[in-house]
């Protein structure tokens, strides 16, 4: 009972820190109205060396006047909670769809873990969230509900943050936009959102339910790229079988790797340089069997083609773009 208790209490720790880290980030730039980052001017290495030996002071006295920022600006701190509550929003009912997935067919599993990060070094302040599965698949089938359950709650639970957010997009005539250095490739569920409200997306201003949801978006693609034991690589194995998960897996590498040179090429942007390390990663992990390897049934191939919608929906090839001309 105690170590339960300990437990619920980390738990609960983490997503209340992911929640000020994330309320925080999410007023910076690029996804708030914030543009307050601890610069030093190197020059040479001795700078740079300098540079890294006072970044703590720095970045201790940039937090304390970021926060003196939050705390004197109500309309910014509502704006900062706008776009954490409705991420973890997110990110929670993606997770819970594995954990309720695994409790129904008996897998052993942890509550979600949030994985927080200091403001400045991920741009959303938080690395998403996982469980751990600590038992044996019991079945084919298990594998496949388990994979497809999260992304397909999370996909549900983005649904209504980013019609909000699309939906109060305040929009502004072209010679009043601002050219921002950083590019946001809207995934085709938000042009479709878009189009139905009438919204013209090259001359909205992003708000706080749009960014959470486009990042969102952005994770559920992640995880259902069909490789290793990510979402999308426990549904390629469950319909396919081993070999042909890894053949899959290999693919999709090979043509996120394609993706980040186009996108380095035509946009210098490196967003797609963290998906395809995590693919290298991935490719390289066999995934666990099941203990009994039947046949799925046909209504397990109709969920898949609903995931494959969710996938591409979701997915923005080059999602990161960086104009290098202003």
């Amino acid at each position: 009972m105690q170590v339960r208790f300990f437990r619920a209490v980390i738990h609960t720790l983490l997503v209340l820190i992911t929640l000020v880290t994330a309320t925080i980030s999410g007023t910076l730039f690029p996804f708030g109205p914030v543009d307050m980052i601890p610069l030093m001017e190197v020059n040479d290495l001795e700078g740079l060396l300098n540079f890294l030996l006072l970044f703590p002071y720095f970045y201790a006295a940039w937090l304390r006047d970021l926060l003196t920022l939050l705390a004197t600006r109500p309309a910014l701190l509502i704006y900062g909670l706008e776009f954490s509550i409705s991420l973890i929003f997110i990110i929670f009912c993606h997770e819970m769809g594995h954990y309720i997935a695994c409790r129904y067919y008996r897998v052993e599993a942890t509550l979600p873990a949030f994985i927080p990060s200091p403001p400045l070094i991920s741009p959303a302040g938080t690395f998403g969230a996982f469980i751990k599965i600590k038992s044996h698949f019991p079945t084919r089938k298990a594998i496949f509900d388990i994979g497809v359950a999260g992304p397909i709650a999370g996909f549900i639970a983005l649904l209504p943050v980013a019609v909000l957010g699309v939906a109060t997009m305040q929009t502004a005539p072209p010679e009043q936009i601002q050219q921002s250095p950083i590019y946001f490739a809207d995934p085709l569920l938000i042009k479709l959102i878009g189009a139905i409200f009438g919204v013209d997306l090259s001359l909205g201003i992003g708000n706080a339910f749009y960014f959470a949801a486009w990042v969102g978006l952005l994770m559920t693609a992640l995880n259902l790229i069909p490789a290793g034991q990510l979402d999308g690589g426990h549904a390629t194995f469950a319909l396919f079988g081993g070999r042909l998960h890894h053949v899959i897996g290999n693919a999709a590498f090979l043509a996120m790797a394609l993706f980040t040179i186009l996108g380095w090429y035509f946009y210098s942007s490196p967003s797609g340089l963290i998906f395809t390390l995590i693919l290298a990663v991935m490719t390289r992990i066999g995934h666990p069997p099941a203990m009994e390897m039947e046949r799925l049934p046909q209504s397990r191939k109709i969920v898949a083609l609903l995931t494959l919608l969710i996938f591409i929906l979701s997915f923005a090839p080059i999602p990161v773009r960086i104009n290098l001309n202003l």
